[in-house]
């Protein structure tokens, strides 16, 4: 049954045709109604015939033609629709004389707006970005590309959200530095925080051992001088010494190279709440940061950067 049923030929052919009988029945559908309910003007002088229908003693509905503004309105409209589908895709696979595509016309809006604005972002290219966070209007620019493409997670004064790291604090998963943010823009960051089940924090049936997930949040707590449950919290520092070590080091102070946070310094990602940390603990987080270096090319890219390193570092920029 698998060799008969060919899914490309499928798609590329039935469908295809399905498209083009549609579209041009539609049309044919269409001049064939305007023929049919058109009539030709009637003489003056002719009596006009009624369809039946009385309403109100001698209210009656009478059998005049369509109106011949309307009528021809309605053929150009099916003109222009002919005229459409020849110069531009519409039927099936068929490209149109002109050619016309959406990734074409896409890439000529680029291309356009690159010749336009492209030599302003390119000025600043090639300045250190530390040299750059002291030009007010390179981070300004900077600003403008932050607003119109990170905002949607960042927040509009970069302060973050829920899941999304506020950017004005010295508080970083990654690191910091010029080049570590250049980084973080273009290629993105994939996040692994495992799971209870994951992390071997598992019962006698497999799940999640929930004593262990509370033993383990009541120590992270402790680790930034939060309340929490000394009995509970020596506990957990022995499933902490074991598992989470590895990442955020034997004190809690987190490894940038994993963008594994620092546990100590009471700035939650997800959420300080011990609830919110239980569920880090037992579900796991896989935080997502996109790639923008392909979409949005060096010079923006070092621009973002430039203002978002301005942002932790306003006191030393105005200082100099």
């Amino acid at each position: 049954m698998s060799e008969m049923f060919n899914p490309d030929l499928f798609v590329s052919q039935f469908w295809e045709w399905y498209v083009i009988i549609i579209v041009l029945g539609s049309i044919a559908a269409c001049f064939f109604l305007i023929i049919w309910m058109g009539e030709p003007p009637r003489p003056k002088d002719e009596e006009v015939k009624t369809m039946g229908h009385v309403w109100d003693g001698n209210l009656e509905e009478y059998n005049n033609p369509l109106p011949g503004w309307w009528l021809k309105m309605f053929y150009i409209t099916l003109y222009f629709g002919i005229i459409y589908l020849i110069l531009y895709p519409g039927l099936g696979s068929y490209k149109g004389i002109l050619g016309w595509s959406e990734i074409k016309q896409y890439e000529q809006e680029m291309d356009a707006a690159e010749a336009r604005f492209g030599p302003i972002y390119n000025q600043y290219k090639d300045v250190p970005v530390e040299e750059l966070a002291k030009n007010e209007d390179a981070v300004l620019i900077g600003q403008r590309l932050f607003m119109t493409y990170c905002t949607s997670c960042h927040g509009s004064d970069a302060g973050g959200v829920k899941g999304y790291p506020n950017l004005r604090d010295d508080d970083w998963l990654w690191g910091g530095e010029p080049a570590t943010i250049h980084q973080t823009i273009a290629n993105g960051r994939q996040a692994n925080m495992p799971n209870a089940v994951t992390n071997g924090l598992v019962d006698a049936n497999g799940e999640a051992d929930e004593t262990k997930v509370q033993n383990v949040t009541q120590y992270v707590l402790s680790l930034s001088d939060r309340e929490h449950d000394a009995a509970k919290a020596a506990e957990g520092k022995k499933v902490f010494d074991t598992v989470c070590m590895a990442c955020h080091t034997p004190a809690g102070t987190g490894m940038t190279a994993l963008g594994a946070p620092n546990l100590t310094d009471n700035v939650w990602l997800y959420g300080g709440h011990p609830k919110a940390i239980e569920e880090t603990i037992r579900s796991g987080r896989q935080g997502i940061m996109p790639a923008h270096g392909e979409f949005l090319g060096e010079a923006k890219v070092h621009l973002l950067t430039t203002y978002v390193y301005s942002l932790s570092n306003k006191e030393e920029a105005a200082a100099e």
